[in-house]
């Protein structure tokens, strides 16, 4: 049995903590043998353990303590720490890991708020377990969230060579914020919204770049965001903003100007990723 997780990318601009994406690259996990202790093969980093403190089996074990221990191989095209939802598919991974092993029968929704209890935000979590686009909200303990089919257009990630850990990226934000901007904010992030569900992405586009929560206090963090932005424009792309907390940048463009937007990237920095991806429309599978 395998277990595949997308990618995801939260936020969208100023969907803030309530906005995200699945996308077509993927956490694996394949279920082998029975052991005498759990064990993890994977290539990842040696940061990450490959005992029952790993992510993945903290979330499955908090859920169904009595699963019997099996080895487990984990390989992921998920780039670790640069906004992509890595620890969430990991999360999400768990959860389905436990809910099979465990036949716990757990709805999409189960997972979902699990999942969110467990992140303390449901941007990732939710369309990492139901795929596509994902509005969702966590008030007061319930989690709340609708599906919707994303419009048609190729996915760019540009993928910087250094990490930028969410704690980080979360400590440079206000604890408050000024009533009159976030009434516009929360205005942007409504017409955005209402544009992809409208089908308008060169609407969506335009609101996704104008967002006021959160990009403005992140930008010293991630400078690369302005000329990506610039780049963007001058190609004919939709639009350009962070993947969640950064530093990676998603570039959304119609796929006749995909070719020349991955030329200018590629100059910006040799050492960054430049990855072509889709929207992922399945959410987590077991196979």
């Amino acid at each position: 049995m395998k277990i595949r997780v997308p990618a995801t990318s939260a936020n969208l601009g100023p969907g803030f903590d309530s906005c995200g994406i699945a996308l077509s690259e993927y956490l694996f996990i394949e279920i082998g043998e029975d052991t005498d202790t759990w064990v993890i093969e994977h290539d990842l980093s040696d940061e990450i353990p490959t005992d029952e403190s790993n992510l993945l089996l903290q979330t499955a074990l908090a859920l169904a303590p009595n699963l019997s221990p099996k080895k487990l191989k984990m390989t992921s095209e998920i780039p670790l720490a640069r906004g992509l939802g890595s620890s969430s598919s990991v999360i999400v991974a768990g959860i389905e890991l436990a809910n099979r092993l465990g036949n716990l029968n757990l709805s999409i929704k189960d997972k979902v708020q699990i999942a969110t209890e467990l992140e303390g935000h449901p941007d990732n979590v939710a369309p990492a377990i139901c795929g596509d686009f994902v509005v969702a909200s966590f008030l007061e303990g319930d989690v709340r969230y609708v599906k919707h089919h994303f419009p048609d257009c190729e996915v760019l990630a540009y993928v910087p060579s250094h990490e930028l850990l969410t704690t980080e990226s979360r400590s440079v934000l206000p604890e408050t914020i000024d009533y009159r901007e976030a009434v516009e904010a929360s205005g942007i992030a409504n017409v955005m919204i209402a544009a992809i569900l409208n089908g308008n992405l060169p609407l969506a586009g335009v609101m996704m770049e104008k967002d006021k929560w959160h990009e403005n206090h992140r930008l010293h963090l991630v400078p690369h965001l302005k000329e990506i932005r610039e780049i963007c424009h001058e190609e004919g792309g939709y639009a350009a903003f962070l993947s969640g907390a950064g530093p990676t940048v998603l570039v959304l463009t119609p796929e006749d100007k995909t070719a020349a937007l991955i030329t200018r990237l590629t100059q910006l920095d040799e050492k960054a990723q430049i990855n072509l991806l889709h929207v992922d429309t399945e959410g987590v599978q077991v196979f």
